[in-house]
């Protein structure tokens, strides 16, 4: 359990840009994705804006004929994994295809399958429904189908964890490389989930922002008048590897996995514990993997929904974690840009983590305009920051209370 486990590739696809390097320096410039919907007519619904993925061409990514036997979450996590596998020069050979292996999470996966498929349904009966209604839309064929495209045959699963999933993906896949049950795995998550029901599902639960007549501003996580999360769709994944298997066949090594943690509130399906507890447990535990101390974290990339309750909260949990020091501490949410990938948020938000650690550079919480008096630590407002890193802390927090917590380090082959 003391191999030590490196990140070598990191596919990004969201609105803010298609491809990591799109999508970084977006981030950097503080440049917002979220924009009216046009996935379908949203003027009936309280909440019009999304952070839709604005000009993918699945065609791209899958051949036409394949289309129809997967979801757009589906379509989002092939491309994803494609920017991670140039990015780690990675080609799955026949030698190690047993040692290479797929864990890529989605919270929803097909809703637009399913709503398509049950509007063929009520119009025209049980015989109008496809026979790719099952595997299009079932969470695991992200999974199944990056396995398939790349002959890794070794463990292949997938987490359904709400906004924790991608998070607990790769924080699973990094301790089954630690416990030699694979060299090489393809880990992350992926969400499509911009249809009517999934926004009108959210904006029924009153949880997402009305701010339709200002889309870049609408989600900002922290600032005194955040009314709300923007659905977001994309897919976030990392290849991560044994650093021995990593340096056998020359990779590019970015970061280092070093920590990972998981806590249940056991509280409330959809509000996060009083108190922040299950965040501050689930941080001390990923600190205890990582045998560090709170002390030595540079960066935390925050779950930051822009949810008046849950930022709240989210700020008490680190300042138990960081006590004296947590004014010092840079605190930065993308999702004000990138908007909520729900289940794949975590996916997305590690890749950003360890660019951050990459390229010694905070990115910024955009639209943080009105301090609140419960949220007074340093969000990294507005503007990207250099900064000197060596660890970075990535959160994920779910509803039904399920969090998780990523470590990750600075490169150095010490």
């Amino acid at each position: 359990m003391n191999r030590r486990v490196v990140v070598t590739g990191i596919g990004l696809v969201c609105g803010c840009g298609i491809g990591t390097d799109e999508v970084w320096r977006n981030l950097l410039a503080g440049k917002s994705g979220i924009g009216s919907i046009t996935h379908f007519d949203p003027a009936a619904f309280d909440c019009r804006i999304a952070g839709e993925v604005r000009n993918f061409d699945p065609l791209v990514w899958v051949e036409k004929k394949e289309l129809k036997k997967m979801g757009r979450f589906i379509q989002l996590a092939l491309a994803a994994s494609e920017f991670a596998m140039q990015m780690a020069r990675l080609e799955v050979k026949p030698e190690f295809a047993d040692a290479a292996g797929v864990y890529i999470a989605s919270g929803i996966g097909g809703f637009d399958v399913i709503e398509r498929e049950h509007s063929k349904y009520l119009q025209g009966g049980p015989g109008k429904i496809s026979p790719f209604f099952i595997p299009a839309s079932i969470v695991n064929l992200a999974s199944g189908h990056v396995s398939i495209r790349y002959g890794a045959k070794g463990p292949n699963s997938a987490t359904a964890t709400a906004c924790s999933a991608s998070a607990h993906s790769i924080g699973d896949a990094y301790k089954i490389i630690q416990r030699c049950d694979a060299e090489v795995m393809i880990a992350g998550g992926s969400e499509a989930a911009i249809t009517p029901m999934g926004v009108g599902g959210f904006a029924a639960m009153r949880a997402l922002s009305t701010r339709n007549d200002e889309p870049e501003r609408a989600s900002r996580p922290f600032d005194a008048q955040r009314d709300g999360f923007i659905v977001g769709e994309g897919a976030g994944v990392l290849i991560l590897e044994s650093l021995e298997f990593a340096q056998k066949r020359g990779a590019p090594i970015f970061a280092e996995i070093v920590g990972y943690g998981m806590s249940g509130d056991a509280y409330h399906i959809t509000q996060p514990a009083e108190g922040g507890d299950g965040g501050y447990r689930v941080t001390m535990a990923a600190l205890k993997d990582a045998k560090i101390s709170a002390d030595d974290v540079s960066y935390v990339n925050a779950h930051g929904t822009s949810t008046p309750i849950g930022d709240a909260i989210e700020t008490t949990a680190l300042k138990r974690v960081f006590g004296e020091r947590a004014k010092k501490v840079p605190i930065s949410s993308t999702k004000s840009m990138t908007g909520h990938l729900l289940g794949g948020a975590g996916g997305l938000e590690a890749g950003i983590s360890v660019l951050a650690l990459r390229d010694q550079i905070l990115p910024p919480t955009v639209n943080y305009e009105n301090p609140d008096p419960e949220c007074d630590l340093d969000y990294v407002p507005n503007q990207a920051r250099k900064a000197a890193l060596e660890y970075a802390l990535s959160n994920s927090f779910g509803f039904g209370g399920t969090n998780a917590s990523l470590i990750f380090k600075r490169w150095t082959e010490k």
